[in-house]
């Protein structure tokens, strides 16, 4: 009857753990180009208190024996990197990615850091930018001089100079791509930094082989949806639920044995 009390306890921490990646989820519906978290559970190491094909005569055998579970644990969280729907926004530097890739950008510290979330502005000396001031690597250096900014599928950037008439360009936006996406750590701010796990970005032109193509207008949205989400919340309450009543049961077993030895 101990053992239930544990086994019932690592039930209600691996429920927990589930409403508490859900419910990330479920805050980050609305936040472009997130990718939903999944967890991940295994069972724990079994106590046999007889061993399948043991010998229960001279002639025959345990056909399944007999092994009591110790209960669950949490062994991963991961990234789904399911593409999101683009939603569209009609400002010519918001960026949608449609396929496998990332953007890069140049953090503060000088590592190289990677986003999805491809709603880039610029800053006082017009470079390209996301939302917290990180530039875009390689950097795109856009003068307030030129109007009508075009990004093409394939990452070239050009705008009108309305002085000459003439289409000018101003370089290239390339992504880059990861073996094991999932590999890669998020840090917050729709950022992902590389690990060993991701193995070593591989960079490339948007629209070129595998990877992905440019909508310019557009930003990815959230891939989190919210009725899965809404069935995974309350399948999680109930199994918490359950545990604690399995809690509660085994301690009304151990307060009759104990009365018994009166």
């Amino acid at each position: 009857m101990i053992r239930g009390l544990y086994t019932a306890a690592t039930g209600m921490n691996a429920q927990q753990h589930q409403i508490d990646v859900t419910s990330n989820n479920i805050a980050n519906v609305n936040t472009y180009a997130y990718k939903r978290d999944r967890a991940e559970f295994a069972d724990l190491m079994y106590e046999s208190l007889s061993f399948t094909a043991g010998k229960t005569s001279e002639t025959t055998r345990n056909p399944t024996g007999m092994h009591v579970g110790m209960g669950v644990r949490l062994t991963g969280i991961q990234k789904e990197f399911l593409q999101g729907n683009l939603k569209e926004t009609s400002n010519p530097l918001d960026l949608g990615l449609e396929g496998k890739g990332f953007f890069k950008v140049t953090l503060p510290s000088g590592e190289s850091a990677y986003t999805r979330n491809g709603a880039f502005k610029l800053d006082d000396e017009g470079a390209m930018v996301n939302g917290a001031g990180y530039r875009l690597d390689p950097e795109i250096i856009i003068p307030t001089t030129v109007i009508d900014i075009s990004i093409a599928e394939d990452g070239l950037v050009t705008a009108l100079n309305p002085a000459t008439g003439a289409t000018e360009e101003f370089g290239n936006i390339t992504i880059t791509d990861f073996i094991n996406p999932s590999g890669l750590q998020p840090t917050g701010g729709s950022l992902y930094m590389e690990t060993e796990a991701s193995g070593v970005g591989i960079d490339g032109n948007p629209s070129t082989g595998a990877f992905a193509k440019l909508q310019q207008g557009h930003l990815e949205s959230s891939n989190v949806k919210l009725v899965n989400e809404m069935v995974d919340l309350i399948t999680a309450q109930r199994a918490y639920e359950s545990n604690s009543k399995a809690i509660s049961a085994t301690d009304e077993m151990l307060d009759i044995v104990n009365r018994l030895k009166r």
